[in-house]
């Protein structure tokens, strides 16, 4: 049972950030951060131009010693970036990242050196470093080394490079997020009498109960998309022309290449997960179905989160979550439990309702400490998830520090959302099985966990077959918004088939999609971890607690692996066969089938 100690959870929900700095006045961040541009400057006097007669114990204390360099930036960066997440309106954590990044930038520069230097080695002596035995720890992130050899460009060249993305490329990502905020909405009032006239609480109206009111919520934010989409269409096509080029600059054969190299995701995988999705918009199609029918109407594209039913559910308090929570991972892990009791017991997670805080949550993990995990908790179940899908980070994270070097310790996406995932499926089977025959409250809870599966699977890898379409364009020409309009109309409906009606205005919607204009290819990644997870999550119901300890050592590996070999190493998943695919499909068919059965 959850230990009494839990009690002790702070009532403010704040977290403490003492483990960084006890203020911007604190002597220590300024000297930390001299002492960084020092030890940068320091490292470059001493290797700039030698790492290729470096020996194999010189480059691992060299890799040692950036590590602990980047660590240190880490820290740095950590305390104002999350100052200002937990308060907006706070200009001096405003004013002090700002600061911060800059200086991080130059830092950054001073020692882009040392990865170029090494790729530059030739492929002889570069094999032996990639196979001594002092540089053990190390062969992944050489290997990632080699494999990006071909596509990177002189120093001068990368740093030049660096500097104008903030004024090219990054400019454009910014002003596209500085005008998208700045926009004033039509106002909706409820049936109650509430009103609503941000970009946030009109996307909130989308769950509402009252059908006008989605459908005038949903309006209004498109009625602004509409109004600049030739803005969003041009700043769209700037951003995916520097990637064109930028490809071309460094022997990509596309943007979609460059991304997937990045992403240590071979195309055959990739294309086999747009594949495996398109095959099976029958899932899609048939939940759709299903809740229309319950709620007397053809779905429309505003409606997809329409609640099924007016009935609101039961308020679950922040010490009932919290505690609700670690009964579910103690289910499948005692140690597991008790490390994400330490979270609550230590004030790493700021969980307060605020004005001014930032929206959405995040993890923010800081190699050598821990895990600070953001949300903002509204006594729903909803808020329940994100707890459990943010501490599933945490505790990925918690399990890599304990084992991993700073350059081993950044998992990619695919695996980085694993725990996350699988946290959440944990935490819905035990509050199934809370439930026991209460068929509204098991209604409930099967569909949202399966609203946010099939928006990961079918709605993110939409996404994604937009960009292939879009990337595939500014190879010829560029584009304008009509082709961007046009193509997402066309995808969307071969998802949404006969099941959700779609509305004109939905042709702007892309718009609205962060992803597309800050990083290509990202989305699908979002489809690939939740393959593997629901893969893993049957793999832990198939084979009980013996599931454990791979699935723990999975978690620990980081990066120190490739990510399609840790799989298969670790957990015997192999995301390269395409039945995995469809097998962990078969966990959404499995859903469906138990929601039916409360209907």
């Amino acid at each position: 049972m959850v230990r009494s100690s839990i009690q002790q959870i702070s009532d403010t929900q704040e977290w403490d950030l003492r483990d960084l700095y006890a203020g911007f006045d604190d002597p220590q961040f300024e000297e930390d951060l001299r002492n960084l541009q020092q030890r940068a400057s320091a490292f470059r006097e001493q290797y700039r131009g030698n790492v290729a007669q470096l020996s194999p114990v010189q480059v691992a204390d060299c890799l040692r010693e950036l590590e602990s360099i980047h660590q240190k930036s880490g820290y740095l960066y950590a305390f104002p970036a999350l100052k200002f997440a937990a308060d907006t309106r706070d200009s001096e954590a405003h004013q002090f990242e700002d600061k911060v990044m800059e200086a991080l930038t130059q830092v950054d520069n001073q020692l882009l050196f040392f990865d170029l230097e090494l790729q530059a080695i030739a492929e002889t002596s570069f094999n032996e470093l990639q196979q001594s035995s002092e540089l053990k720890n190390y062969r992944h992130y050489l290997d990632r080394i080699a494999e990006v050899r071909p596509h990177t460009l002189t120093e001068e060249v990368e740093q030049t490079r660096n500097r104008d993305l903030l004024t090219g490329r990054e400019a454009f990502v910014k002003l596209r997020s500085v005008h998208l905020g700045e926009q004033e909405y039509d106002p909706v009032t409820t049936p109650d009498g509430k009103t609503a006239d941000t970009e946030a609480e009109l996307s909130a109206l989308l769950f509402h109960p009252d059908a006008d009111t989605r459908l005038n919520a949903y309006q209004s934010v498109r009625r602004v998309l509409k109004q600049h989409n030739s803005l969003y269409g041009y700043i769209l096509n700037a951003v995916t022309q520097d990637h064109r080029i930028e490809s071309q600059m460094r022997s990509y054969k596309s943007t979609l290449h460059k991304q997937l190299v990045a992403d240590e995701v071979s195309e055959p995988v990739f294309r086999a997960i747009m594949d495996g999705m398109q095959s099976r918009f029958d899932l899609f199609h048939r939940y759709y179905r299903l809740k229309g029918k319950a709620l007397g109407q053809k779905i429309r594209i505003c409606d997809i989160y329409a609640p099924w039913t007016t009935e609101t559910e039961p308020p679950i308090d922040y010490q009932t979550g919290v505690t609700t929570l670690l009964e579910a991972l103690e289910q499948f892990d005692v140690n597991y439990a008790r490390r994400a009791e330490e979270f609550f017991l230590n004030n790493w997670v700021d969980a307060k309702v605020r004005p001014g805080k930032r929206g959405g949550a995040f993890c923010a993990y800081f190699h050598g400490k821990h895990s600070y995990l953001l949300m903002s908790y509204t006594e729903d179940y909803t808020s329940l998830f994100t707890l459990a899908h943010e501490m599933g980070h945490g505790l990925h994270f918690d399990w890599i520090d304990r084992q991993q070097s700073y350059f081993n310790s950044n998992p990619p996406l695919v695996l980085a959302e694993v725990a996350s995932t699988f946290n959440e499926l944990l935490l819905l089977d035990h509050l199934l099985n809370q439930a026991g025959d209460d068929a509204k409250l098991r209604r409930a809870l099967i569909t949202r966990q399966l609203e946010d599966q099939l928006s990961l699977l079918f709605r993110q890898s939409t996404i994604s077959r937009l960009e292939l379409m879009l990337h595939d364009r500014a190879e010829e020409s560029s584009f304008d918004r009509q082709f961007v309009n046009d193509t997402w109309m066309d995808l969307y409906r071969k998802l949404c088939g006969d099941s959700v009606e779609l509305l004109d205005e939905h042709q702007y919607d892309w718009a609205r999609i962060g992803h597309v204009f800050f990083k290509p290819f990202y989305c699908y990644q979002y489809t690939a971890s939740t393959l593997v997870s629901l893969a893993c999550y049957q793999k832990y119901r198939e084979v009980g607690k013996d599931f454990v300890p791979g699935y723990l050592e999975l978690l620990a590996s980081g990066s120190q692996w490739n990510q399609v070999e840790a799989l298969r190493h670790f957990v015997d998943v192999d995301l390269e066969d395409t039945a995995t695919i469809q097998n962990a499909l078969e966990y959404v068919r499995g859903l469906l089938n138990q929601l039916e059965q409360t209907l």
